[in-house]
């Protein structure tokens, strides 16, 4: 009897120890930086946690803040938040992160933990291969003064300098190519004008 106490009492215990290693499994530290809807300054930059389990996604920040996202309908990277409210992923910063658009904010996860876009060390031919590039959510200068313009009149002012249109989402974002770059941008439009318009990572982020 004893014995066959001792034997369900390790099964019991690695059945456990099984379990909590796949739940941490689905969790990975990574740093957050928080923009306000409509702004392309980041109110906060620090590390956080990612979880997503059967598509479901939590992001818990260093201050205690949470966001937890349920996904909604057959199409990838549509979300509703605790609140109701629509959320969407969104590409943009290729295999560094990924980028969710919420109802007031919008939230940038990356995987490499190092703040305000420090690499952790990772080089090529002796520097870092992101360090010419522009930080994700960097307002493009040669646009800026089309930030609150009416989208419709300022469309030919965009492609006159240079930007290839590339396609756009049921969000409000459309997405351009920097033709001297390649870079791609994003232009975020609501009640008709230009509402942030940003860098968001090479060409073949615009077409994620």
């Amino acid at each position: 009897m004893k014995l066959a106490n001792s034997l369900l009492a390790v099964t019991v215990a690695i059945a456990s120890l099984g379990l909590t290693v796949s739940v941490k499994a689905d969790t990975v530290n990574a740093r957050c930086d928080v923009y306000p809807k409509g702004e392309d300054r980041a109110v906060s930059s620090s590390p956080c946690t990612f979880s997503q389990r059967q598509g479901a996604v939590e992001i818990q920040l260093e201050n205690g803040k949470r966001y937890d996202l349920t996904p909604v309908g057959n199409q990838p990277g549509n979300y509703r938040d605790r609140n109701g409210q629509p959320a969407y992923r969104q590409a943009g910063l290729g295999d560094r992160g990924q980028i969710y658009r919420l109802a007031a904010e919008s939230i940038f996860v990356y995987w490499d933990t190092a703040p305000d876009g420090q690499n952790s060390g990772n080089t090529t031919n002796g520097g870092s291969a992101a360090s010419s590039a522009p930080d994700a959510g960097t307002t493009v200068p040669q646009l800026r003064d089309l930030v609150g313009a009416r989208a419709g009149q300022a469309e030919n002012a965009i492609r006159q300098r240079g930007y290839r249109f590339v396609k756009a989402d049921e969000g409000g974002y459309t997405y351009w190519l920097e033709g001297k770059t390649n870079y791609c941008v994003t232009i975020r439009t609501d009640e008709g004008r230009y509402q942030s318009i940003v860098y968001t990572g090479g060409s073949g982020d615009s077409q994620k």
